[in-house]
């Protein structure tokens, strides 16, 4: 596929003759035709907020898409729920041990898969043209490459995929000729810009990915140290998992966003910035070299960059709220805190030296994430724990999967034994 979306159905009718206008109206329809029939849907994370958003999305646009398989780490109850709901003959779970408790709560004629493999199967399957990977982590990264062989399109709401593994993904896709199309708001947001666009990089100044600032945009300094976990969840916007909420109050889940775009659209790292824009109505922006910007705007919902990665390059009427302007008092932008959030940085160094430094750098973060949740680590030693174990760690290249998940492995081994000595 074309990565800035620029689709031959989309060009101007030229042709003065009626033969010819005939044929390439025909043309033009067959393929609007092929483009707007019902992507079936692998959803792989389908109860956490992207997966339940996803759900909603297709009852949205029902002539659209069509859930064909569900996937969930252990949440059995929730997962029965929508498989019943849903009508899906496929349903995944990681968790092995509750395999009895979701074989109680499913029709006979349901095919439960289970544990990595499963994800693998799933994510395989003959009906589905696309897999839409809602995964915190990196468990979602072989599912993906599995999908991509198999020749569908790949959804992506996980940005560690294409932080520890974008090259490959990438180069696997353009081999396969599928799509990667983004999920993440910010990234749907650039993928909007360009879509369309004819220069392609080379007319394009910088991407500018915007963020909300956190709970802690106008917090000082020294009062960091002291933050506490709940109040490092309190996102003054969006409602997400632990996880993800943690990352955005610390700026690493924007530095995994820079990373991501910079796999995603082929833009070296000296592109692509970041700023602050505390209302979250302007997604993500594009500079393009002649000054112009364009910027994609939208409501707080995730349910706009998903519908509208399933349903491109068409756009089609759903369940959202249009943006009133008149009730919109400001729209303020500001730099970020580099000093204060050190994620940005080490996030643009890990990007310039590609290989497994990006693997490194988001394992690094999964592992003091979770040790500052479990009150092992204080907030600021988030940052101090991924950038000791990227000084220690030998760059090496990222041509290799298994060399990809050997860096993401020790990473977690150094960022462990630094949270539990108490040395960061």
């Amino acid at each position: 596929g074309n990565r800035w979306g620029i689709g031959s159905h989309r060009q101007p009718l030229l042709h003065s003759s009626s033969a010819l206008f005939c044929a390439e109206m025909g043309t033009r329809m067959l393929l609007i035709f092929e483009l707007m029939k019902k992507r079936k849907v692998v959803l792989l994370g389908s109860t956490g907020s992207i997966g339940t958003s996803t759900l909603k999305v297709a009852s949205d646009v029902p002539e659209c898409m069509e859930i064909v398989a569900l996937a969930a780490n252990s949440s059995v109850e929730l997962l029965a729920s929508q498989a019943r709901e849903t009508g899906v003959k496929h349903v995944a779970l990681y968790d092995v041990s509750k395999e009895a408790e979701l074989r109680s709560a499913l029709p006979k004629d349901v095919t439960i898969h289970l544990g990595a493999e499963g994800l693998l199967e799933i994510s395989t399957l003959a009906d589905a043209d696309m897999v839409l990977i809602a995964i915190v982590g990196t468990a979602g990264l072989q599912p993906a490459l599995a999908a991509i062989e198999a020749g569908k399109d790949l959804a992506v709401a996980s940005k560690e995929i294409l932080v520890m593994a974008g090259e490959l993904v990438m180069s696997a896709a353009a081999k396969k000729g599928v799509n990667v199309l983004p999920v993440d708001s910010e990234h749907n947001a650039i993928f909007q810009c360009l879509d369309g666009h004819r220069g392609g990089e080379k007319e394009v100044s910088r991407l500018i990915l915007t963020a909300s600032g956190g709970p802690f945009r106008q917090t000082p300094a020294e009062e960091l140290e002291k933050v506490t976990v709940e109040q490092a969840l309190k996102h003054p916007t969006w409602e997400m998992g632990r996880k993800i909420t943690i990352d955005s109050s610390t700026m690493f889940n924007k530095g995994l966003e820079m990373i991501e775009a910079r796999w995603l659209f082929g833009i070296e790292m000296g592109r692509i910035d970041v700023i602050v824009h505390p209302q979250s109505i302007v997604h993500s922006m594009v500079e393009y070299v002649d000054g112009s910007v364009l910027a994609q705007m939208s409501h707080t919902d995730m349910c706009f960059p998903i519908q509208y990665a399933v349903t491109w390059p068409e756009r089609v009427s759903g369940g959202m709220k249009p943006i009133d302007f008149a009730e919109l008092a400001k729209l303020e932008f500001e730099a970020p805190r580099y000093d204060v959030f050190p994620a940005l940085n080490l996030a643009r160094r890990a990007g310039d030296a590609g290989g497994t430094l990006p693997a490194v750098y988001n394992a690094a973060n999964e592992i003091a994430v979770d040790a500052f949740c479990d009150g092992q680590i204080g907030y600021t030693d988030i940052w101090k724990t991924v950038g000791q174990v990227m000084d220690a760690h030998q760059l090496q290249g990222a041509s290799d999967l298994d060399i990809l998940i050997e860096a993401d492995a020790a990473a977690r081994v150094a960022a462990k034994k630094l949270c539990g000595e108490g040395s960061v």
